[in-house]
């Protein structure tokens, strides 16, 4: 165990090393979501009655956990990338060569990916309380609310692990993230789910990304967090254990 840790750590070192020489990845991957916050804000957020008041500064405060779910949707699809780019260009199997252990290298894009998502939100909350965004949330809350886009970009992560290993060219490997960024809009993060017609209202209450919102929103707010909490939990957890249930049998034979 003592030898998986170290190893893992030194691959992380690698990646971070790679990122730190090259900040525009996380620079890009908290433009988008901040393009968004900006134009939710200032265009509709006029003329969008959330129940939180009308305008920017009180949409900013509704619109907020979509879009920290939407920069963690955008930035998971580098892991894909440059895990791709690790099998395809030889890397992992000079890395195999040495006694290490196995799993270091995947950990190692998971820990990575962890960090440089963690960064990339805080960048769009910096942006979102120059654009008015205030919290009545405790110390306890932030821990909570950081806890779960924590487990959110673990999930996400796994899951971008495995059309790393799977994808045939560099646009196939990124590309996955498109459904994710995608979800959002059909959820709570950007309107209530009342406002919907039937299918669409349905779909969007009974997935994913709305009980996460719910759950981010609230704890934000500093109100209590019903059922959705432990809906989101569920989710997140459930996507997690599949997707690095998969991801690991992907790549045991991946490196057999």
């Amino acid at each position: 165990m003592s030898t998986a840790l170290a190893d893992t750590a030194t691959l992380t070192r690698r990646s971070m090393t790679h990122i730190l020489r090259s900040p525009d990845t996380i620079i890009t991957t908290a433009l988008m979501p901040i393009a968004f916050l900006l134009l939710f804000v200032f265009v509709f957020g006029g003329a969008i009655d959330t129940g939180a008041g009308v305008g920017a500064d009180g949409y900013v405060d509704y619109l907020l956990p979509g879009i920290l779910l939407i920069t963690v949707a955008s930035g998971v699809s580098y892991t894909a990338y440059r895990l791709f780019l690790d099998v395809q260009g030889g890397m992992v199997e000079r890395l195999r060569s040495m006694p290490i252990a196995r799993s270091s290298i995947l950990w190692a894009h998971v820990l990575t990916s962890l960090a440089a998502n963690l960064v990339a939100v805080a960048l769009v909350i910096g942006v979102a309380l120059l654009l008015g965004f205030r919290s009545g949330a405790g110390v306890g809350a932030w821990f909570a609310v950081a806890g779960l886009v924590a487990l959110f970009t673990l999930a996400l992560t796994w899951l971008a692990v495995i059309p790393g290993l799977t994808a045939k060219s560099v646009d196939a490997a990124g590309a996955f993230s498109y459904p994710l960024i995608f979800l959002p809009f059909l959820s709570s993060a950007f309107v209530p789910t009342d406002s919907m017609p039937g299918p669409v209202r349905w779909f969007a209450e009974n997935q994913p990304v709305t009980a996460i919102v719910d759950a981010i929103r609230a704890l934000l707010a500093g109100e209590p967090v019903g059922a959705e909490l432990g809906l989101a939990l569920a989710w997140m957890a459930g996507i997690l254990v599949v997707a690095a249930g998969v991801a690991t049998v992907l790549w045991r034979r991946r490196t057999r």
